[in-house]
């Protein structure tokens, strides 16, 4: 049978705390996680799950590497973040419940004593050494849209298929979850109708960049909105086109090598510290 999924994070606060949560039923300490909801996103799982087990809301920072281990007659995969807190981080207003009935920082030289298996404590040794703040820089393709071939008029005016549009609804949790609060664009129709749905629902506005079409790309102008969004403090995406891509992959000073392309609504997320990209990931919406 397929593995139970899941979806958890490691949360940080200043002061060197984890955040940690007790379940009853099984008498155990534990990081924030939970089974994904059928179509949810990895990602989405993991910040709706802490938000519902603790009632802090949080974005990701660098993944770290999954657990997989037996449950009953099956396996379950738990694919887990760093995370920290966006807004309050007190939880002494939590109210206990079947499911978690203690909710605690926890000083991380004291929580490998607190949790109470050996697979999270090996994940708690390597949340530490990837801790440091970050924020995330989005790279995205946009979402599916009509041939060239089909298509009467100047390609900039491209539509989105409405698989696209379907996708462009997909990718609003995901980005949610990197809490993005900027959004840099292409101005062709198609990068728009892309990133449209998550600044509708967030309510943030589109910073429309021309030289980030295909018609209007240059390395030195891809180079000028990378380092912009490099140096920035919040998390933000930027939407472009496939033949754009390797430019802005050599103005982030990263190499992926012969499969660095990306799937349309496919993102690039680049976690940065000090403008330096410290730790990657690649996600398409589901």
């Amino acid at each position: 049978m397929p593995d139970i999924l899941a979806a958890g994070v490691v949360v940080f606060r200043p002061g060197r705390e984890v955040l940690l949560v007790h379940r009853p039923k099984y008498g155990d300490w534990s990081f924030p996680k939970g089974k994904l909801d059928r179509g949810e996103h990895p990602t989405a799982a993991a910040v709706r799950e802490v938000a519902e087990e603790t009632g802090v809301h949080v974005r990701l920072g660098p993944p770290l590497r999954s657990q997989r281990y037996p449950v009953a007659r099956r396996m379950k995969t738990v694919h887990y973040w760093t995370g920290r807190v966006v807004g309050d981080d007190d939880v002494s207003e939590y109210r206990p419940n079947d499911e978690i009935d203690d909710v605690a920082w926890v000083p991380v030289d004291e929580a490998p004593g607190r949790l109470s298996y050996e697979r999270d404590r090996e994940t708690l040794a390597a949340a530490r050494k990837v801790r440091r703040r970050t924020h995330a820089v989005v790279v995205l393709r946009h979402a599916r849209a009509r041939s060239r071939s089909a298509w009467r008029g100047a390609d900039a005016g491209r539509t989105l298929l409405q698989v696209g549009e379907h996708e462009a609804d997909r990718l609003v949790p995901l980005l949610a979850a990197y809490d993005v609060t900027r959004i840099v664009t292409s101005t062709s129709t198609r990068c728009v109708q892309t990133v449209r749905p998550y600044a509708e629902t967030a309510g943030f506005s589109l910073d429309l960049r021309p030289r980030l079409s295909e018609e209007h790309a240059t390395p030195r102008a891809v180079a000028k909105v990378v380092e912009e969004l490099l140096l920035a403090e919040g998390g933000s995406v930027l939407c472009t086109h496939r033949p754009v891509l390797p430019l802005v992959y050599d103005a982030a000073g990263i190499e992926l090598g012969p499969e660095a392309g990306l799937e349309p609504a496919e993102v690039l997320v680049l976690h940065v510290r000090k403008s330096r990209v410290v730790a990657l990931e690649r996600h398409r919406p589901r």
